[in-house]
């Protein structure tokens, strides 16, 4: 027997009587395991079922890194102009108004100054919903602007890139970005200001060809995709096959271009040791 039997037929519910699952409340991760959402989020985003770092943007790395997530935003309503009068399938300008309107964002990067464990520390982070992270004239030009505001205020600096690349609606204008940020970049070098790069998933193109690997120390999160170009252009380019791995965070500190690896779970307190000795203060501790 049927451990289920209908008793009345034609049972039927007014859509507005129809109750959904709430979105959010479950995360798969890329390797299937499910994680709920809320302790997805205690764990700083990242899967306690396989370690897996889920992308997240720059209010999340703000509340990671920042002490009781305070901070004062730098820069907050620089929005990009449309020089070029770029258009593909939308205007570039609807295309910013769209992207704004979607991730309540005015472009991609936010920079802010505040306490991490106790010590001032300039971020700027970039968000990747905000047309794939791509690095405009405003990203360069805030970038530049926080760097000079560490170099202004002797405060560490650090860049959490994030990133497609460069911004083809903006160009040649685009590119010039790298020149820009790279030469602050010098400059609080040249004034014995640390700089920190931290390499998220993806991180890749001009950010990678400037700001991303050009830390006192280059680091990354586990798992991170880091290159100029995508592996198809690079077996395409050389006409060889790319080793297992090619382009991850791991391949490339094996290889030399990262001086660590963090999970996420320890950024902070990793960032901020490395500061305290570089800069021998007292140790910190979250």
């Amino acid at each position: 027997m049927a451990w289920f039997k209908r008793t009345q037929k034609g049972i039927q519910t007014a859509t507005e009587d129809k109750k959904d699952v709430p979105k959010g409340l479950w995360y798969k991760s890329p390797t299937g395991k499910i994680v709920d959402a809320e302790q997805l989020e205690k764990n700083f985003y990242v899967s306690p079922e396989d370690g897996y770092h889920v992308r997240i943007g720059s209010k999340e790395y703000f509340e990671i890194l920042f002490d009781d997530n305070k901070f004062k935003e730098l820069d907050k309503n620089l929005t990009s102009k449309d020089p070029l009068k770029f258009e593909d399938k939308k205007k570039y300008t609807d295309r910013l108004k769209d992207a704004q309107e979607k991730t309540n964002l005015k472009d991609a990067v936010r920079t802010a100054v505040g306490k991490s464990n106790g010590n001032d520390l300039v971020i700027a982070c970039m968000d990747f919903s905000f047309i794939g992270g791509s690095m405009g004239s405003v990203v360069g030009e805030k970038i530049a602007r926080a760097a000079d505001y560490a170099l202004k205020n002797k405060i560490p600096f650090m860049i959490i890139s994030k990133s497609g690349g460069a911004r083809m609606m903006e160009a040649a204008l685009s590119l010039m970005q790298l020149a820009k940020t790279s030469a602050r970049l010098a400059q609080l070098a040249d004034a014995g200001i640390p700089y920190i790069s931290l390499c998220t998933d993806p991180t890749t193109g001009g950010t990678t060809a400037s700001f991303a690997m050009l830390g006192d120390i280059n680091i990354a999160e586990p798992g991170a995709l880091i290159g100029f170009a995508g592996p198809r252009v690079v077996r395409d380019t050389t006409g060889k096959e790319l080793p297992e791995g090619f382009q991850t965070a791991e391949f490339l500190k094996e290889h030399g271009f990262l001086d660590f690896i963090s999970p996420r779970q320890n950024l902070k307190d990793k960032i901020n040791l490395y500061l305290d000795l570089i800069l021998n203060r007292p140790l910190s501790s979250n």
